[in-house]
């Protein structure tokens, strides 16, 4: 089943663990990883959690050396071997992609643990971009066990798959406590 054009997507904490969440689809509900301090309303770089409210989905980034280019409505951009994202709360790039070498804290993007093969970019802090108060806030793959993350939202490669299939440019992704 497609979700509507405007259609809200609920993550929620989910049993036990503060790290755990549920993220719940039209076909059912789908385990996720959270940030290892789960979901806090304020959030600030580098705390660990993630954060609370309802937020948009930029984009999608995939490694093209990895997987096949996804297939969605959202724009989509290969990663490539220098890319970044600043994590830097004092630059005027704060909580955006970036070429490394950067002269400031920034991540990469090409990572070799597989984390990053697929990645939905969040709109949190962009539009206006605040400093510190967190950056690189993805829906990227989940390690297995589905430990806890820095702040992102991790899911299995299947369940990934299956949301990437369903939003579109209006998708909001509602993330509760």
């Amino acid at each position: 089943m497609r979700l509507k054009r405007s259609q809200t997507i609920v993550l929620r904490r989910g049993p036990g663990k503060g790290s755990l969440g549920l993220l719940l689809l039209p076909h059912g509900a789908r385990q996720a990883a959270l940030g290892r301090s789960g979901i806090a309303a304020l959030k600030r770089e580098g705390d660990g959690s993630t954060p609370l409210g309802r937020f948009p989905i930029r984009q999608v980034l995939y490694r093209a050396d990895r997987v096949a280019r996804p297939r969605t409505r959202l724009p989509v951009r290969a990663i490539g071997a220098l890319d970044g994202w600043c994590d830097d709360p004092t630059s005027r790039n704060y909580n955006r992609l970036i070429k490394l070498p950067w002269k400031r804290s920034a991540e990469g993007l090409r990572r070799e643990d597989h984390l990053y093969d697929l990645v939905l970019v969040l709109g949190y802090n962009d539009r206006p971009r605040v400093g510190g108060r967190g950056s690189a806030i993805f829906v990227h793959l989940a390690r297995p066990g589905y430990t806890p993350t820095e702040g992102c939202i991790a899911l299995s490669r299947q369940d990934l798959s299956a949301l990437l299939a369903q939003v579109g440019p209006r998708t909001l992704l509602d993330i509760r406590p």
